[in-house]
């Protein structure tokens, strides 16, 4: 599925899953048609809940359900479960570890045409900063797939972070993921390019424009932003001494900043690509504003060629 929409994908992966596993039910928000839970509705109607443009209503339904021995996936708007839902996140499922998995689809700027009071920049950091809560951002279509069974299996609150769009494919058919362990996609020696989401594949394309200039860069795959594979990062920091991170997302406590609290520990040069403490506005195409707002394959190799210059200094 790594050519399709990351909602399209995960809607279609949902039904399948849920025809084989009767206590996985769904819920949304009147959202379905664009979160694409409208798959699982079609297919198992009477374990599909609507409740109307009502995030609180639908989370506390969710607790219930899990409470009572399902396994609810709520679908939504990323910039809505994130913030109008929070308090309903916060208390009901983190504070009571409840088995609800928070689908957010519509995440980062992929909501591009309806403007930054739709756009979800905010949501990683709200989210992990949560007890009890893994944040978990898959790179593209297939990855987005194969992370619902695991996610169905996994004890406890998950958000799980999903962009409107097809996103640059990076992973294969049947690959193997595990929840809390990232990914070494590109070996390099020079620097280290940790990305999530969207950005991975942009990130990928940033390791070959920077082989043209014989700077080798590793680039991890960080789909799990919560827990995070902090053993991989401080590896990473041993071996190639500067870090740039990049994410679909604000620069202020998302993925940049849980790296920035790993590397505390083993401190070394790091630069942060993502949207610079500001709104992002309305664009003609997700691509256009993550171009515009320092999220292009440029500010990558930028950034990495500045950290260059730093370790030689």
């Amino acid at each position: 599925m790594a050519n399709l929409a990351m909602r399209e994908a995960y809607g279609r992966a949902l039904a399948e899953y849920g025809a084989v596993h009767p206590k996985v039910v769904a819920l949304d928000v009147d959202t379905a048609s664009s979160t694409l839970s409208s798959f699982f509705e079609k297919r198992f109607p009477d374990r599909f809940f609507n409740f109307g443009i009502a995030e609180p209503c639908m989370i506390d339904a969710a607790v219930g359900l899990a409470l009572a021995g399902m396994v609810p996936f709520a679908n939504a708007f990323a910039a809505l479960a994130s913030l109008r839902a929070l308090e309903q996140v916060r208390t009901c499922v983190c504070y009571a570890s409840t088995n609800v998995k928070i689908a957010s689809s519509y995440a980062g700027v992929s909501d591009f045409k309806d403007g930054p009071t739709h756009h979800a920049i905010s949501d990683i950091a709200i989210m992990r900063s949560l007890p009890e809560m893994t944040v978990i951002v898959p790179a593209d279509g297939n990855e987005a797939a194969t992370f619902v069974p695991l996610i169905a299996e996994f004890d406890g609150p998950v958000y799980f972070r999903l962009n409107r769009a097809a996103t640059l494919p990076v992973s294969s058919s049947g690959e193997a993921l595990s929840i809390g362990k990232g990914i070494v996609r590109r070996q390099g020696k020079d620097l280290t390019i940790v990305a999530c989401g969207s950005m991975t594949g942009r990130s990928m394309q940033a390791g070959d424009a920077l082989a043209s200039k014989e700077v080798q860069a590793r680039v991890i795959e960080m789909h799990t932003i919560k827990p995070l594979d902090v053993e991989l990062i401080l590896q990473a920091a041993d071996d190639t001494g500067a870090i740039v991170t990049a994410e679909e997302h604000t620069v202020i406590g998302g993925l940049g900043s849980a790296v920035a609290e790993a590397l505390a520990v083993r401190p070394v040069p790091l630069y942060r690509v993502g949207i610079k403490d500001t709104f992002a506005r309305t664009g003609p195409d997700p691509e256009s504003i993550m171009d515009a707002y320092s999220m292009g394959v440029s500010d990558i190799v930028n950034a990495a060629i500045s950290l260059i210059v730093r370790k030689k200094s």
